[in-house]
């Protein structure tokens, strides 16, 4: 281990003597490409400097221990060398989780797809519920959101939506979301007291760029209609809205919610580049499904993965086993103890895998 942190850190020093470069400075694309590789360097190094330095606060402890010292004296190297102690283990820990193999779409933006499925009307508030949850706690986390489509019924849920969270790492928190939620109470549209149990799903996509899905000209179909808002009524005469299709794969995306034809193009496309590009990820994973048994999902939106139950105040992840008492808070966007056990478990099977 000691040696890759020490050729990650010689890499990272490398890389600051090119950024001073003046033939890299004016190089766009290479100072944007080595920046993002120390961008992604800087955690470890920092890490492994500090690791360093309490090594040797820890060695130089442990040896004056056995010298002749006074009470005092030896009162302080004890803690010293406790403190060095304690240190020196959290930071093995964390270089450890530092040198799992990286997602590569970690960082990146997102675009979320919400859809009321069992139960009606119920399952369209529900999905409302999980839209305003998700855009709460991106708000909690300093990144933007931004409606690409929706579709939103008589009584304000949403059959569908569709939005993108911009922010740095945003992938990384989300992508556990996806899957099929399911919500235990009594309906809005329910006289008689009963409780319903209502679903709705959720797709997390990695934004993809142009460079990782070529959409070429000829393989699309663009078709334009008339906006219509809640109970299909229209709300715009004129053909701004616009559903693309990508002739290869028959996926679609339609998007009417932009202020104009060309703006609601732009946002199709953007969505169906990511549906590409998460079918092509599907289909590798696909492969070695067999042999990855995944505790945290396998990101298909038909697995039950939490139910948040309205009697009980109750929310649980089934994948892990994770229960909380306090739906109200999470329903807030006070998902972040959700997320952060999902990613613990998730480095946790990375490192039975890498030992194995």
């Amino acid at each position: 281990m000691l040696d890759r942190l020490q050729s990650l850190a010689d890499r990272y020093e490398k890389l600051s003597e090119l950024l001073c470069d003046p033939d890299v400075a004016n190089d766009a694309k290479r100072l944007r490409e080595l920046s993002k590789e120390q961008s992604d360097l800087q955690e470890v190094y920092e890490a492994y400097t500090e690791y360093k330095s309490v090594i040797e606060q820890y060695d130089e402890a442990k040896s004056m221990i056995n010298e002749k010292l006074d009470d005092e004296m030896r009162d302080l190297v004890k803690m010293e060398l406790d403190e060095s102690s304690t240190r020196k283990t959290e930071l093995e820990e964390k270089i450890q989780i530092l040198l799992l193999p990286k997602d590569p779409n970690d960082d990146k933006n997102v675009i979320v797809e919400i859809r009321g499925a069992a139960g009606g009307d119920e399952a369209a508030l529900f999905a409302g519920d999980l839209y305003r949850m998700y855009s709460r706690y991106a708000d909690l986390q300093g990144w933007k959101t931004e409606i690409l489509e929706a579709n939103v019924n008589d009584l304000g849920g949403f059959k569908e939506i569709i939005f993108m969270v911009k922010g740095k790492g945003a992938y990384s928190k989300l992508k556990f979301e996806s899957g099929a939620h399911r919500v235990q109470r009594v309906p809005t549209t329910e006289s008689g007291g009963r409780i319903h149990t209502s679903t709705a799903t959720v797709g997390v996509l990695p934004e993809a760029e142009d460079v990782e899905v070529d959409i070429k000209d000829s393989d699309i179909r663009v078709d334009t209609f008339c906006s219509s808002g809640a109970g299909g009524q229209s709300v715009n005469t004129t053909k701004s809205a616009v559903r693309v299709t990508h002739v290869p794969t028959g996926i679609v995306a339609t998007c009417q919610d932009g202020k104009s034809q060309n703006s609601n193009k732009e946002m199709a496309l953007q969505v169906l580049r990511a549906r590409i590009y998460d079918k092509i990820q599907q289909e590798e994973q696909a492969k070695y499904a067999d042999e990855r048994k995944s505790k945290v999902g396998t990101g298909d939106r038909s697995e039950r993965i939490r139910t948040y139950n309205f009697p009980q105040s109750r929310v649980t992840d089934h994948r892990i086993g994770l229960t909380l008492h306090k739906l109200d808070q999470v329903l807030s966007g006070e998902i972040e103890e959700v997320v952060a056990a999902l990613t613990v478990e998730a480095q946790a099977e990375l490192m039975e895998n890498e030992e194995g």
